[in-house]
């Protein structure tokens, strides 16, 4: 048996340790810890809990030790935007905020008085979000401005979590280009923006790529923890890796990267920070090897997994699908990237207003408000699909699915019917599997994205719908 590497893949609503090693050629997995998270209220604001969910990093990697299967290197991926900022004494300034709280609002107004949403798209090619770290910066200047005076080190959350394992404060590329603060030409940060919109400069740090080794634990948590591995940073984005997971090397795919949020695109060598491109408000995230991950940010099955909170958990989501199916002839529909479906008070009652205020037949049972989120997501995908066909000058053959979302049997076959083209479901461990990838790649497993991607595709399975 080889290696083991382990990958700690935190998500919106949970994170687990997961173990990779290779044996026959093949890629195996196993889920060795799990743990819950989500935004708290904290002074009014929605705040990560870093300190916990640190501390369950360090459950989880003791599990390792208990079990005897040590591995020679771990990564962490998490979500994207959320940062912190640390003083001179290494203390995190402020709650560490989350992308679904209030405070960005009305800071794009503060930012474009600096420089056009035109302009900015040219220079970084990010589409507009409200959530951006650039946004989030904007209101730490102008609600603390104390925090961004003091500032010496600005971290995503998982350069946070490198940090307080290794010792050493970089940005990760795929993650870093989500702040839309990048530069797509040179892969660095665009001081000049940044000095523009009168944010700290010396708190950004070195950008590291995909398969960085940081070096060996922290002596405290070595002993804490029981033994001593390498920490090398995997695509730290959770859609940076779950991409690096598609299980295909031709180029005839559209990608989804399906979960809380639908990432739907292509890859590309170069970025397109045209200004048509800009109004479809597609955008060109980081990815391995300074590929770019042409694409468009779409609600996902946040919704669905909202609803079902508010009906107490009581039905599993394949009991929703089946409701829906039997509502399938439902009229209403929804656009699903509305803001107002990222935070609301209550979901359920959010969709009732909005076909309310369309002048369309409002949703009363469970199955009906199923059907208007599943199928407005699928006609969201095909409409996507178009876009990315127009910019490309290409059509193409199928879409594959991965994450968590590949399990959506109902939405993935309203995908297939829509769009009408092949959907390729799986992996479902996307995001885990492309994290243990890049740091397989860096240990030599793999020679290249192409082999590692061959052997994903006879590892895991991959199921077929067809229109």
């Amino acid at each position: 048996m080889g290696e083991y590497y382990l990958a700690v893949d935190i998500g919106a609503s949970s994170g687990r340790h997961i173990l990779g090693h290779m044996e026959e050629g093949r890629m195996k997995l196993e889920e060795i810890y799990r743990f819950s998270n989500g935004m708290v209220k904290k002074d009014g604001e929605r705040c990560w809990e870093l300190d916990r969910l640190f501390k369950e990093i360090i459950a989880g990697m003791k599990k390792c030790k208990e079990r005897g299967t040590i591995p020679v290197s771990m990564g962490i991926d998490t979500w994207g935007v959320d940062f912190v900022l640390l003083d001179e004494k290494e203390q995190i300034l402020g709650n560490t905020v989350g992308y679904r709280d209030k405070r960005t609002q009305g800071m794009d107004e503060k930012v474009y008085e600096k420089i056009s949403l035109k302009d900015l798209y040219a220079r970084t090619g990010i589409q507009k979000a409200i959530f951006n770290t650039i946004y989030q910066l904007m209101a730490v200047k102008e609600k603390h401005p104390e925090y961004m005076k003091a500032a010496r080190t600005l971290l995503f959350v998982p350069d946070y979590f490198h940090y307080a394992l290794t010792g050493i404060k970089v940005n990760e590329y795929t993650e870093a280009t989500t702040g839309q603060l990048i530069s797509p030409k040179t892969k660095e940060w665009d001081h000049e923006l940044i000095d523009m919109l009168g944010f700290n400069h010396d708190m950004f740090q070195k950008i590291v790529m995909p398969g960085t080794d940081l070096g060996t634990l922290r002596s405290k948590i070595s002993a804490e923890v029981g033994y001593d591995l390498h920490v090398v940073t995997p695509a730290t984005h959770d859609t940076g890796s779950a991409v690096l997971a598609v299980p295909a090397n031709d180029d005839d795919f559209i990608y989804i990267s399906s979960g809380t949020w639908s990432l739907m695109g292509i890859e590309r060598r170069e970025a397109d920070c045209s200004e048509e491109s800009c109004e479809l408000n597609l955008t060109n995230e980081g990815g391995y090897d300074y590929r770019f991950r042409y694409l468009k940010n779409i609600m996902g099955l946040w919704m669905i997994q909202s609803v079902r909170h508010e009906y107490e958990d009581v039905y599993s989501f394949a009991q929703i699908c089946e409701m829906a199916e039997e509502a399938k002839d439902f009229p209403s529909r929804v656009d699903v990237n509305e803001d107002r479906f990222l935070a609301p008070d209550n979901m359920t009652e959010e969709v009732k207003a909005a076909c309310r205020e369309s002048g369309q037949k409002v949703p009363e049972t469970l199955g009906e408000l199923a059907t208007v989120i599943y199928t407005s997501l699928a006609e969201c995908y095909a409409r996507t699909a178009e876009e990315l066909e127009k910019m490309a000058g290409r059509t193409f053959g199928r879409i594959h699915i991965v994450g968590g979302g590949a399990n959506a049997a109902y939405l993935n076959e309203l995908t297939a019917k829509i769009t009408k083209k092949e959907v390729h479901a799986g992996p479902t461990e996307a995001t885990a599997i492309g994290n243990l990838t890049a740091q397989m790649l860096n240990a030599g497993e793999f020679s290249t994205v192409e082999e590692a991607r061959d052997v994903i595709h006879k590892s895991f399975d991959v199921k077929i719908y067809r229109a």
